[in-house]
């Protein structure tokens, strides 16, 4: 989702004396400076709040309560919410002996003003009433006038809402679209690339059919992966593009991206591999091995495309460490698999060569080690 996020009745965790739900996490470029702040144009950075409901269910609606607060604050301006007393486990929300100092109001969630960012952190809270089901936070945007990376939180600090769960939906904009910040330049990255993969396949199919009655069948397979390399990248630019202009990802051009760039990176290894071992120079056929370097390749473009899956279209930077180490240690393998077989091959391919006395071969196989 990146950009825009969306919640179905999503529950709060207890966090220390509190009750917390992580609204999103984005990094977000500064407006360029304008007189009224309250006001978002089409050029502005801001975080906009979209029908958001907290609901609670109708055998907890015979009270009133505090209020549910959506807390946004710049990644610098964390220590502003929260406190202890006396040095002790930091509290979200107002402790008594906190309250006797007069810091906060017990049972109210602290939050002090930034020193970096004046008016930071925004703090916006609904409460409920009596027999009230569900109560909606107002419609707003946030103007972001300071580069940095933001984060939203749902808290509350009363124990009978614990089953109050929260729907709608938060807009994250940068100044020049929906992107987050950590891949707006992607976008500019992969037009380059595209003209890039362009002009080499102008270059080399000019060349291709130019010589195309002594052309090698390994520099067919190079043919296939600059012309999925093109595919790839020009994918991946329209996928940037249409993820910047909506702040959803196309996940159709997302997946072709995907296996485009799984079957890419797999056919060139796959190519180093069979270089390495002397095919079409020492070897006319791998013989036996042919079956052992497709099954590597095989299960190589199947972990990759698994992991980019995960990747680009979940959400793999939020797994626990043991479930990420699960997709991203078997591509790992596989690739360190693929280094020490070519090095190992390109070794016993050289002692052949130097054996037979082949010298200008010998070079070229040194050149390429």
């Amino acid at each position: 989702q990146a950009s825009v996020h969306r919640y179905a009745a999503e529950k709060f965790v207890p966090k220390g004396n509190s009750f917390a739900l992580h609204g999103g996490s984005e990094g977000i470029y500064s407006s360029p400076p304008e007189p009224d702040v309250n006001e978002s144009s089409p050029g502005d950075a801001f975080i906009r709040f979209e029908k958001i409901v907290f609901r609670r269910p109708s055998e907890l609606s015979n009270f009133s309560s505090g209020s549910v607060h959506a807390i946004v604050f710049e990644a610098n301006d964390m220590e502003t919410i929260g406190g202890s007393a006396y040095g002790g486990q930091r509290a979200i929300c107002c402790t008594s002996d906190l309250s006797k100092q007069g810091f906060c109001k017990e049972g109210e969630i602290i939050c002090r003003p930034s020193e970096l960012n004046p008016g930071w952190p925004q703090v916006f809270g609904v409460p409920f009433d009596v027999d009230q089901l569900d109560t909606t936070l107002e419609s707003k945007s946030i103007r972001i006038t300071r580069t940095g990376m933001y984060n939203l939180y749902f808290i509350h600090c009363d124990p009978r809402l614990r089953d109050v769960t929260v729907d709608g939906k938060t807009v994250w904009k940068n100044p020049s679209g929906y992107l987050p910040g950590r891949m707006a330049p992607l976008k500019n990255f992969y037009g380059f690339m595209s003209l890039a993969f362009f002009l080499l396949g102008i270059f080399w199919f000019s060349q291709y059919a130019r010589f195309w009655k002594e052309v090698l069948p390994l520099q067919n397979c190079v043919t296939l992966v600059i012309t999925l390399g093109m595919f790839e990248t020009a994918l991946w630019y329209f996928d940037y593009s249409e993820f910047n202009e909506t702040g959803e990802r196309p996940i159709g051009i997302t997946l072709w991206a995907v296996t485009f760039g799984a079957v890419k990176r797999t056919v060139a290894q796959m190519i180093i591999l069979t270089v390495s071992m002397g095919y079409g120079v020492v070897r006319p056929t791998l013989g036996g091995l042919t079956s052992k370097v497709l099954l590597l390749g095989g299960t190589f473009l199947v972990a990759s495309e698994v992991l980019e899956v995960i990747e680009h279209v979940g959400s793999v930077s939020d797994l626990s460490g043991k479930a990420r180490l699960a997709f991203v240690l078997p591509v790992a393998i596989l690739d360190a698999f693929f280094i020490l077989w070519i090095f190992k091959s390109l070794s016993s391919t050289l002692n052949k060569l130097q054996v037979k006395k082949k010298k200008k071969k010998t070079i070229l196989r040194i050149r390429f080690t």
